[in-house]
């Protein structure tokens, strides 16, 4: 536990204090809950509520949006009570780790005082138009247009891969507002998800879930006062909030990544279901030593996502660094969860049905979610791209013949 002086333990009694009289004693040691209206119980509504009214939910956010205001040691103390009481952050999502940081560093007063707060309490969701069918790795060839017609933009074209568009509020959205150029013809839009004219269609993964969706846009109406940033200077936003989103989704932030394993710790699952030798070893010795390779790895892994974390919030956010941090926690997710289907052995293959726990099945669904992760955000090989020019300085490869 650090210790960061008087006045920092005078917060810590405040947050002990607090969290006893508001955190829901039937929420301890849960994680938090998914999308959908299933999703929610009067536990976890109180929860949030709570939490987004004392804006602790983006604890170093500013204060004058909701936020809690609160110092990099603050935050810290903040996260070490909730850990011990065994609490969760129940504002998150989009708005959260990608949209609300981008908005406070680009969007004018208005847009911060109408959309920061709702974001703050967690009563609205956001989604990420960005991916179409025809720019995933290449971005900037997107085709989603935006006419200008006078009042209002009005909106025509379709984007894929839009996280959770079926319970989305709001969208920021990449359109193109010029169409003789590539990177400087697009604009950063903000549209009302129920506003008329947006469709979306979920996508069913082969892990039986469908937290994608194809979005349609059928003459949307957007009013101009939802143009964040200048006409067609929405690349250099959108470059600035896959940072963002790319440090959300390594895990580096503390939140689990997309196929997270559900259940026990790696190495209890481990000894409840391969066994143990006389001393409390791990009975089959090639697996013991994968297993701590491991576990090594992502506590490495771990310690380096807080370092970088401290790192963002005393300069001004994430940056190239984000990339090795995507590609690395990607790598470590799957490896979990390979290894987690292993020590389940023929539990681990179960899809649903008598003779499998909850458990089980989520185990083998998540390690077919994990594989999404090299690709989401961002491929493998463009976060390479990205960490060979940025970080290394290396020069483009040029092509001859």
């Amino acid at each position: 536990m650090a210790d960061f002086g008087a006045d920092t333990e005078t917060f810590r009694t405040d947050v002990r204090e607090w969290l006893a009289a508001n955190f829901p004693a039937s929420l301890r040691g849960m994680t938090p809950a998914g999308e959908g209206p299933e999703a929610t119980s009067p536990d976890r509504e109180a929860w949030r509520i709570a939490m987004g009214s004392k804006g602790w939910g983006t604890p170093t956010w500013p204060k004058a949006y909701g936020g809690g205001g609160l110092s990099r040691a603050e935050a810290k103390v903040l996260a070490e009570e909730m850990a011990a009481a065994g609490a969760y952050n129940p504002i998150g999502g989009m708005g959260v780790i990608m949209f609300g940081p981008t908005l406070l560093e680009y969007g004018n007063e208005a847009q911060k005082q109408r959309h920061i707060p709702p974001i703050v309490r967690g009563e609205l969701r956001w989604c990420q138009g960005f991916s179409e069918p025809g720019a995933g790795s290449d971005l900037a060839s997107l085709q989603t247009r935006a006419e200008d017609r006078g009042d209002h933009y009005l909106v025509n074209g379709q984007k894929i891969w839009t996280s959770g568009a079926q319970y989305a509020d709001w969208c920021f959205c990449l359109v193109r507002t010029d169409t003789s150029k590539k990177h400087e013809g697009i604009s950063f839009l903000l549209i009302d998800m129920k506003g008329g004219g947006v469709e979306p269609r979920p996508i069913r993964l082969i892990n039986d879930t469908a937290p994608f969706c194809e979005t349609f846009f059928t003459d949307v109406k957007v009013p101009k006062e939802n143009l964040m940033g200048p006409l067609n200077g929405g690349w250099t936003i959108a470059k600035r909030l896959l940072q963002h989103e790319r440090q959300g989704i390594s895990g580096a932030n503390g939140g689990p990544g997309p196929g997270a394993v559900p259940g026990p710790p790696l190495k209890d699952l481990a000894k409840a279901y391969v066994g143990v030798e006389a001393d409390g070893r791990l009975a089959d010795p090639d697996l013991r030593r994968r297993l701590t390779d491991h576990l090594m790895e992502e506590r490495a892994f771990q310690l380096t996502g807080r370092r970088a974390a401290d790192e963002n919030r005393s300069n001004s956010g994430p940056n190239a660094a984000s990339s090795i941090l995507k590609n690395v926690g990607s790598k470590v997710r799957q490896e979990k969860a390979e290894l987690s289907v292993e020590v389940l052995g023929n539990n681990g293959v179960g899809w649903d049905g008598p003779g499998f726990s909850d458990d089980e099945t989520g185990t083998i669904k998540a390690m077919l979610r994990t594989k999404s992760g090299t690709i989401a955000g961002g491929s493998w090989e463009v976060q390479l791209n990205i960490i060979s020019k940025r970080i290394l300085g290396l020069p483009e490869a040029t092509q001859k013949g």
